[in-house]
């Protein structure tokens, strides 16, 4: 029977993508006929470990599935998702499962530097990443282990956040610490690089002329960071050993001497409070009071009262403008800056905020491009360009899992 769907796994052309996270996993197929993986379907289960909430769409936008599912039954709340989602995609793909399937996996270290098939050495080295990214790590591993029981017979694929920063220089990625700790991993690794790969290559199509010059690609979302490249290829990023460096964010704290965390250990935070603290508590939520979405923080800026939330978001944008600076001195310059992520792609106050603080570095946008979301912010002819570009990290992680499997080398 094993041999059978194996069998029937090596004919489908179905790659199956999963980004699992803590109360949610997201989903996408892909049909692959050729050089190309093409989107059948996505969709999420939402609210998982309470009341899970299942959505479909067609690559179009067409709702195909919409339900709460029961929150009963035994195993994990990852197994019971995928046990209940694997009979219904099945019904939409057909009777052989999945070819692959290709999952995120936020932190790979400094060894897992490409996507790999996963075997039980994967799992213990990703494992032991684990303490480097307490909110993605041991979620995404989950959504592997699930997978593995829904669909045994596909191959399982890891596609990694910190994969595309590995290129660095070594000086982008060393910390002011004892050689011998930098040679056990403690360095910078840089994360979002499902994103940013997708985002070169994006660009490469809209604006060839410059997709090979002086690039920073801010990725504005819940997780946010930004990413200075030099022929597509990322050159330094600001975060570090772990997602909470650099820009404050949704939850998460940014950029912290590390003179203040003593401090706080000093004054009585064990180690598990302080990651609570540093990545739960705050970020856009801590410096606000009030949510850390950027959506609410500026719907409360406006009225009456929301001093605390103004000043969450002048402290973003005059972080993302600060690293904005220090990212085009590493690469010599600026050709182009790209918006991406769901501040990025959605916010176009936030985005006339920040490319009015780097007027400096000739950055000029059309204001009514920008107040009606136009891809091209920048005034034709003017360079620096700015452009605001949909980021797809199921496509890219559907590329690299086709190469891996037997298909195309992915690009663009």
């Amino acid at each position: 029977m094993e041999d059978a769907q194996a069998v029937r796994a090596s004919e489908s052309r179905v790659v199956l993508v999963i980004n699992a996270g803590s109360s949610s996993i997201k989903f996408s197929v892909f049909d692959a006929p050729g050089d190309e993986p093409v989107l059948r379907l996505r969709g999420q289960v939402e609210g998982l470990g309470g009341s899970p909430r299942f959505r479909a769409t067609g690559a179009d936008g067409t709702t195909l599935a919409q339900e709460d599912w029961p929150a009963d039954g035994r195993g994990t709340a990852h197994d019971r998702a995928l046990a209940r989602l694997a009979p219904w995609l099945a019904g939409r793909i057909g009777p052989a499962p999945p070819m692959a399937v290709g999952h995120r996996v936020v932190h790979g270290g400094a060894t897992l530097r490409r996507p790999m098939r996963i075997d039980g050495v994967t799992m213990r080295t990703l494992e032991g990443l684990v303490p480097l990214a307490p909110l993605h790590q041991p979620h995404n591993l989950a959504g592997i282990r699930a997978a593995m029981v829904a669909w045994p017979e596909a191959v399982q694929v890891a596609c990694f956040d910190t994969a595309f920063h590995r290129d660095h220089p070594d000086v982008a990625d060393r910390f002011g610490l004892p050689r011998s700790l930098h040679d056990r991993g403690v360095r910078r690794f840089g994360f979002h690089g499902l994103s940013y790969e997708y985002i070169a290559g994006a660009l490469a199509r809209v604006a060839p002329e410059v997709a090979g010059g002086r690039v920073i690609v801010a990725h504005l979302g819940a997780g946010a960071s930004m990413c200075a490249m030099r022929a597509g290829r990322s050159v330094d990023s600001t975060m570090g050993m772990t997602a909470l460096d650099g820009l404050p964010m949704a939850t998460r704290c940014g950029s912290l001497d590390p003179g203040a965390v003593l401090h706080l250990l000093r004054d009585g935070l064990d180690a598990d409070e302080l990651e609570d603290l540093l990545y739960r508590r705050s970020g856009l939520l801590g410096m606000s009071g009030v949510s850390g979405d950027m959506r609410m923080l500026l719907d409360a800026a406006r009225r009456p009262g929301g001093q605390a939330a103004r000043e969450a978001i002048e402290t973003f944008i005059y972080r993302v403008n600060r690293e904005l600076g220090a990212l085009a001195a590493t690469i010599g310059g600026l050709d182009a800056l790209i918006f991406t992520a769901g501040i990025g792609e959605r916010s176009a106050e936030i985005r006339a905020r920040v490319c009015h603080a780097a007027a400096w570095l000739g950055v000029r946008i059309d204001e009514e491009a920008n107040r009606r979301g136009d891809a091209r912010l920048s005034p034709a002819g003017h360079q620096p360009q700015v452009w605001v570009l949909h980021t797809d990290e199921a496509h890219m992680i559907a590329r690299h899992t086709l190469a891996l499997v037997g298909g195309p080398a992915p690009g663009g």
